[in-house]
């Protein structure tokens, strides 16, 4: 589903990524970790349009989207999320939903005043949808709250509803477990893993939690220093000798131990 071929991105003398060749296969969980400095998010921005690399390419489904724009990739199923969630505070959780699909009648003052009844049609089907998704997320005791209100984890869910308004092909998540209690995180997971099985959804998530990238992730690509280092089941880049000492190497030294 995405094709990243040779890929650089330098900041003046630095080199942020590095001739790095990764792909997402479609119907898959990817997990994408390294320590920080990594490369990591760079690698993120660029497949999600925010950044042009400085060579290499990178494909959607067989087309080069190299330095496509984030809006164009919206269009064309890609979307991601953001360590930070990016809630309309002022919003409900149900019109923070509403919000997402694009060209509604209602955004057209002409629609609004000549054919208001195409709007209200539209908007029903909008919010129908928005009332699925927050089903499937079971977040119905917070549907009417203010997006700003929510914990951590519920912007976290939030987000991830946000890319069920469309019809999603790939979605790039950062850090999902940020900040996240463990029960949330667990809710997260699942919802993350019916998407997948059930909807088609191809993921790929940067995460530091080495036990959720374990139960959701297969295939997980390590990068370090701006390149791919490894990649295989979690089980395997664990155990990989290059990777613990390139990622923190105690941290994962002790995690293959307890995983053992």
């Amino acid at each position: 589903m995405i094709k990243v071929e040779s890929v650089s991105k330098r900041f003046g003398g630095v080199h942020a990524v590095s001739n790095a060749t990764i792909e997402i296969a479609k119907g898959s969980i990817t997990g994408l970790i390294g320590p920080n400095g990594a490369g990591k998010t760079t690698l993120f921005n660029m497949i999600a349009g925010n950044l042009t690399p400085t060579s290499g390419h990178i494909y959607l489904d067989g087309e080069d989207v190299t330095g496509v724009p984030p809006y164009e990739l919206f269009h064309k199923g890609l979307l991601r999320t953001f360590q930070i969630a990016h809630e309309f505070g002022t919003l409900t959780v149900l019109e923070n939903l509403m919000m997402v699909p694009s060209q509604q009648a209602g955004e057209k003052l002409m629609d609004a005043w000549f054919r208001p009844s195409l709007v209200r049609e539209q908007e029903a089907k909008v919010r129908d949808k928005a009332m699925e998704v927050i089903d499937f997320l079971n977040m119905g005791h917070v549907a009417q709250e203010l997006a700003g209100n929510l914990s951590g984890g519920q912007k976290k869910l939030l987000e991830l509803g946000r890319t069920m308004m469309v019809d999603a092909k790939v979605v790039l998540l950062d850090e999902v477990g940020a900040g996240v209690n463990r029960s949330l995180l667990r809710e997260i997971g699942e919802a993350i893993v019916r998407l997948n099985q059930e909807k088609g959804y191809t993921f790929c998530m940067i995460e530091h939690d080495m036990d959720f990238i374990g139960r959701l992730c297969d295939p997980v690509i390590v990068m370090a220093e701006g390149a791919v280092l490894a990649q295989g089941t979690a089980k395997e880049v664990i155990a990989n000798e290059a990777v613990i000492e390139a990622y923190l190497g105690t941290g994962l030294k002790n995690k293959r131990e307890v995983s053992a």
